[in-house]
């Protein structure tokens, strides 16, 4: 199973089950949009959403899939705003939790937390690229969505911190 979406499982007691097929599901999509066929304008949660929407699938996947983990700050960096307002931004639990997986999910499938994850992002993509200065942008929106989902995961008595 893909690690973002197996980090996903966690969450089941603090959603509903509707909620939580939804979020497996865009957690298994959100990079859809890397796919080679499927990228069309080098901005994956974009591309991703506009495939999805194309094959019917739900709005609010797509919506997930578009603004997965702060997508909107992205979208201004490349100027596709406008493209991206096709589908609205949910904020909210089940946007935290697909944020939170994410972003506590290393590139290889492992379990890491926020702060090495978007070090990660930076290192991989370099300095000067604009997907490093996305992240050091959104660092502020990501670490607090990743905060709120871990806070709910205690207070349901689930122990799921990444480390």
């Amino acid at each position: 199973m893909q690690g973002v979406a197996k980090r996903t499982w966690a969450a089941q007691s603090i959603i509903t089950a509707e909620e939580f097929d939804l979020v497996e599901a865009a957690a298994f999509a959100h990079d859809l949009g890397y796919a080679p066929g499927v990228n069309r304008t080098g901005f994956h949660a974009l591309d991703g959403a506009v495939y999805l929407s194309g094959i019917g699938a739900p709005s609010r996947l797509c919506a997930l899939v578009a603004h997965h983990s702060c997508a909107y700050l992205e979208a201004e960096l490349r100027g596709m705003s406008a493209n991206l307002a096709a589908w609205p931004d949910e904020g909210g639990i089940v946007r935290d939790i697909l944020w939170w997986a994410d972003m506590t999910t290393a590139p290889d499938g492992t379990t890491t937390n926020v702060h090495d994850r978007i070090d990660e992002i930076q290192k991989r993509y370099g300095s000067e690229d604009l997907v490093t200065f996305f992240a050091l942008q959104a660092r502020p929106e990501l670490v607090a969505a990743v905060e709120r989902t871990e806070e709910r995961l205690r207070l349901a008595g689930v122990d799921y911190t990444a480390k």
